[in-house]
């Protein structure tokens, strides 16, 4: 299943009429691991006035969307975080926006706007990746093919994860699991069938 999450763990902060704003983004390959961060963010700002959040998990077997405001009104915090992983399509991903009330009232305009900003700049931070499946398989071929195959491995977005030297060159080549066919097909086409190509089991690898 190919999906956008997160690279790493982001943060900002952000002043809106002396409220202060602090997002925190995270990726999360579980509910129970979002549940955690959240929980983690929680009791590092316990004296703070409110800690909303959202996450979207997808799995491929578990769906779960949940967002949640903490005492703000309805709709303001929570589901202007939800709004911005959503509108990134990004899965697995779990946001917090702890806010600090400095005084001044935002009405509910100007607080979705501050929560949804927050999460944004949040996830910015963290940067976004793509994850995708991967098939690996085997590519055993003469010496003199040896950079024939390397550049036409790389050039089709493929990886080398392995290299063995016996009487021939073996290869353990991981590539996105829609581009597999086409690149065996490739190397046969390239070293005129005089490689040798095995997919391979992730036991085997």
């Amino acid at each position: 299943m190919d999906y956008r999450t997160l690279k790493d763990t982001g943060t900002a902060r952000l002043v809106v009429k002396k409220s202060v704003f602090i997002g925190y983004a995270s990726p999360a390959s579980t509910e129970g691991k979002a549940k955690l961060f959240i929980e983690k963010i929680k009791a590092h700002h316990s004296d703070a006035n409110h800690n909303a959040y959202a996450y979207i998990i997808n799995d491929g077997r578990n769906f779960a969307v949940r967002y949640d405001d903490d005492g703000e009104p309805k709709g303001s915090a929570g589901k202007p975080v939800l709004k911005v992983i959503q509108n990134r399509w990004l899965s697995n991903v779990v946001v917090v926006v702890t806010r600090y009330f400095g005084g001044i009232k935002l009405g509910y305009g100007g607080l979705a706007k501050a929560y949804g900003d927050a999460a944004s700049l949040a996830i910015e931070n963290a940067g976004v990746v793509e994850v995708y499946e991967t098939e690996r398989f085997e590519v055993a071929f003469p010496y003199s093919l040896f950079h024939a195959v390397k550049e036409t491995v790389e050039n089709a977005g493929g990886k080398v994860l392995r290299e063995e030297y016996n009487q021939l060159v073996k290869f353990t080549v991981e590539v996105r699991k829609d581009e597999a066919e086409k690149l065996m097909a490739l190397l046969t086409e390239k070293t005129r069938g005089r490689a040798r190509l095995k997919p391979l089991f992730m036991q085997e690898v």
